[in-house]
């Protein structure tokens, strides 16, 4: 019976009538429900909160169900955990607890989402309200000011837009779509095709574009999910490199992968936002980010697609010295690229 009830995910307790454990399988430990008690005569004893849920069933003979955020015994994420208490003869009372600690991120991810989402859109929607009523006003007045204020509009509206895309595009390569079969890209010919893209935003700045490393790599994917990744990375070099500098793209093989190599010679990241960059809407520097025209979204996508593909992504950086993105995919059409499983969530770090 022990091994049977040892095998299940859920916990599963069983408290006497004084909350003494008599029965605790090892998932029903592994939550924290059921801790050693230190001292002289060591002994097992149930969580408080679990305690009090007992009490109160006891005492009304109606079974509860309820949902808990329990700390862990380590620093960290509090454990979530459905919990369902029923009465039973004797004074005892069966505790049923279930892991939901994933699914309560996932929420809280969804809502936070939401209002990144609400705010983000805010911004450039109002100031098109604005601009537009400024316009108006200055149509007649001064044309001078009423170009000035068309361009802002122009402005305005290509990062709506923009955001508006990308935000599809997030919402594709999380599962809203089905993903495509993986078939063999020339890895040359992605290069070619950032390269090429990145051609005037490099000009304007006076930077200069090197493709560098091994040629004629293959990885397995899709060629315009691939193509988006590394043009989401060199924008991103561009972007955040002073005038006159140089973003490199480098190719090479390691072991079964395909690593292409994103390095510029920009303003760098501070170790404490390395662990976030690839979250949704963070940025670094907000106010150089508005000023680039930046969604918060491009290495989110990049990360996506990296992990749909059976790879990962990775960053080194030094702050006023530059950063190097890495973006590393199957050379092979192994399981894990086949299966192109969907992401959930970019949040955090790969």
């Amino acid at each position: 019976m022990t091994d049977v009830l040892d095998a299940l995910q859920v916990g599963v307790l069983v408290l006497d009538e004084a909350d003494k454990p008599v029965l605790a399988n090892a998932a029903a430990r592994e939550m924290g429900l059921v801790r050693q008690r230190q001292g002289p005569a060591p002994a097992d004893e149930a969580h408080t909160i679990v305690r009090t849920l007992a009490g109160q069933v006891r005492r009304t003979g109606i079974t509860r169900v309820v949902e808990l955020d329990l700390p862990r015994l380590t620093h960290g994420e509090p454990l979530g955990v459905n919990v369902r208490a029923v009465a039973l003869d004797g004074g005892r009372v069966a505790i049923e607890a279930a892991d939901v600690t994933e699914a309560h991120r996932v929420a809280r991810v969804r809502r936070d989402f939401v209002a990144n989402v609400s705010h983000e859109l805010k911004t450039p929607v109002g100031a098109l309200q604005l601009l537009a009523e400024a316009l108006l006003d200055a149509t007649d007045k001064d044309p001078a000011a009423a170009i000035r204020f068309a361009e802002r509009i122009k402005h305005e509206s290509s990062r709506l837009g923009r955001l508006v895309s990308e935000l599809l595009e997030l919402s594709r390569l999380q599962g809203a779509e089905p993903l495509p079969e993986p078939e063999p890209v020339d890895v040359d010919k992605i290069a070619v095709e950032v390269l090429d893209r990145a051609k005037t935003p490099a000009s304007a700045k006076e930077i200069e574009l090197s493709f560098q490393g091994t040629r004629g790599l293959t990885v397995y994917g899709n060629e315009n999910q691939l193509v988006t990744a590394v043009v989401n990375l060199v924008e991103n070099a561009i972007a955040y490199s002073p005038e006159r500098t140089t973003v490199t793209v480098t190719t090479s093989e390691d072991n079964g992968f395909v690593e292409i190599g994103v390095a510029d010679q920009g303003i760098g990241i501070e170790p404490r936002d390395i662990d976030r960059i690839f979250e949704r809407f963070y940025r670094a520097d907000r106010a150089r980010s508005r000023a680039t025209g930046g969604t918060g979204l491009g290495l989110a996508i990049v990360k996506h697609i990296s992990t749909n593909h059976g790879g990962r992504v990775t960053v080194t950086s030094a702050v006023g010295v530059g950063s190097t993105f890495t973006l590393r995919l199957p050379s092979r059409p192994t399981e894990a690229a086949l299966s192109l499983p969907p992401s959930v969530e970019i949040g955090g770090v790969p």
